[in-house]
């Protein structure tokens, strides 16, 4: 007798792992296609139009500000100096040099866009020297209009106090429209 098993040959297909080299060519090929087609859109839409960029700043800092605020319990000030298109942040436990840092080392507007006022429902519009937009420690906010252009479109963006989210108008909007 003999303790040899015979061998026994596996048929099964569900045994086999992995991917045949057509599915893996269909794959990349697809998802070459959707990027052929999306990657100008995504270039245009994001990476080269400079109001974009200042507008996605704009937004995304509001939200930011209005988190800090709450999470650090600071007061927060998003500052505009219209005068000389830049945007800058502090907060109310700054020194004095960190202040100064920090508008120096603030948003500067790119050279085809213009900040041209911020507007508040009660203290009307400030259209020279610089613009201040309160963030406080409770998760509120100052309602603001802030309102740049660049050579063919003008945009306003609402701050609500109450909001986190900023509303954007594809035009000269005022708080009496």
């Amino acid at each position: 007798m003999s303790n040899e098993q015979p061998v026994q040959i596996v048929t099964d297909n569900s045994l086999r792992n992995g991917f045949t080299l057509i599915e893996l060519i269909v794959v990349v090929c697809l998802i070459s296609i959707m990027l052929f087609f999306s990657l100008p859109r995504f270039q245009d839409a994001v990476l080269s139009d400079s109001t974009k960029k200042t507008s996605l700043w704009i937004i995304g800092k509001v939200r930011a500000l209005k988190e800090n605020a709450v999470s650090n319990q600071k007061l927060y000030t998003l500052h505009i100096n219209i005068d000389t298109d830049r945007l800058w942040i502090t907060n109310e436990s700054m020194s004095e040099e960190e202040l100064q840092n920090a508008e120096l080392q603030g948003f500067e507007l790119p050279d085809d866009v213009k900040a041209l006022d911020v507007e508040y429902p009660y203290k009307g519009k400030i259209s020279a020297g610089q613009a201040d937009i309160c963030f406080y420690k409770k998760g509120y906010s100052d309602k603001v209009l802030i309102h740049i252009e660049d050579d063919d479109e003008e945009l306003s963006f609402l701050i609500e106090p109450f909001l986190s989210k900023v509303k954007l108008y594809e035009k000269y909007a005022g708080f009496e429209d």
